[in-house]
Order: C-alpha cells, then sequence, then structure tokens
C-alpha cells in the first residue's frame, strides 16, 4: 500500500498538470516523520523547522533524479539527513568533549524552556548524554533508538557498512550508559 501511494505522488509529480498536487500530498505524507528525524537531531523546534523547509526545497529541486533505487521514505530521510549535518556543521560554535561540557551545549540549555519539550528528567539526562556523542554516533544513535531505522536503512542513508553502523551504536549505547552510571541515575 505505501509503495503504491508513493508510485500515484510520483506520478502526479511528473505530471505537469498535477505536479503541485503531488508534491502537497508527498509533504503532507512525509513532513511530521522529517520534522522529528531532524528535531531529534537539532533539539529546537525553530532550527528543526528551518531545516525541513531546506530539505521540501532541495527534494522538489531534485526529485526527477530520484531512481527509485531505494524507497521514497528512504531517500527523503537521506536528504533530510544531509540537510541537519549541514546545518549542524555551520551551527557548530563549541566542541563538546565530555559529558560535563554537554551541560553548556546550546540546545542542551534551551531544551527545558522549549515549549514543545515534554520530557522529564530522565529524558533531560538522555539528551544531555546524547548531546556529547561524536556526530556519527549521535546520529546512528538517535536513528536507532527513536526512529528504529533498520542498519541496513542507515547503511543505505548514510552510505557505509552496517558492520561499522552496529559499532557506532555500540559505542553510543556505553558512552550513555557510563553517563547514567556516574550520575547515579541508574
Amino acid at each position: 500500500m505505501k509503495q503504491a501511494e508513493d508510485q500515484q505522488i510520483l506520478e502526479w509529480i511528473s505530471s505537469l498538470n498535477q505536479r503541485e498536487k503531488g508534491f502537497r500530498t508527498l509533504v503532507e505524507k512525509y513532513k511530521e516523520k522529517l520534522y522529528w528525524h531532524v528535531r531529534r537531531m537539532v533539539l529546537n523546534h525553530d532550527d528543526a523547522d528551518d531545516v525541513l523547509q531546506n530539505t521540501f526545497i532541495k527534494v522538489y529541486k531534485s526529485i526527477n533524479q530520484f531512481e527509485g533505487k531505494s524507497s521514497l521514505y528512504t531517500w527523503l530521510y537521506k536528504i533530510a539527513t544531509n540537510e541537519t549535518l549541514t546545518f549542524l556543521e555551520k551551527n557548530k560554535r563549541f566542541s563538546y568533549d565530555t559529558m560535563e561540557d554537554s551541560e553548556d551545549h546550546p540546545a542542551i540549555k534551551n531544551l527545558k524552556t522549549d515549549p514543545l519539550y515534554d520530557g522529564d528528567e530522565i529524558q533531560f539526562h538522555l539528551e544531555r548524554a546524547i548531546a556529547s556523542l561524536p556526530d556519527k554516533q549521535k546520529l546512528v544513535f538517535k536513528m536507532r533508538y527513536y526512529d528504529e531505522t533498520s542498519y541496513r536503512e542507515i547503511a543505505e542513508i548514510l552510505e557505509t557498512s552496517e558492520g561499522a553502523l552496529k559499532a557506532s551504536y555500540h559505542h553510543a549505547i556505553k558512552k550513555i550508559e557510563d553517563y547514567f552510571k556516574t550520575k547515579e541515575l541508574i
């Protein structure tokens, strides 16, 4: 069913007189999933909206390059991920090498004041631990933990091996566990 819906969307987009309808349908179908994927990485509603807007602009400009080698969602997810990583790299003002440094991370400082943040103290500590991870571990952890993306799909999106992703995820879990142990939260 999902594949048939995506095929219909792609047919509309390829038709000059239904392109707008197809793109509107694509945005409506995927905007929430992609928003939360981006939001979990940037931790801020306004930044997530900006990145999502850039994602859909890029999709609009390059939709004719979609070859169908992966699912439409995987292709969109890859674009959203790349746009998010670009945004994070442009806005990287500080380097956080330790768990203690992550407390000063601007996104963590603003997390509790964000009106859309509804996490408890444990969730706050989890986000703080995640913020201290190296970028690749952070991304892999969020894709697996929050989005429940398979290693195969992550490998396709990030253009890397499943083995490398499993190692990154394992290291991320270990560092997060260590953080919780040092804070005596577990």
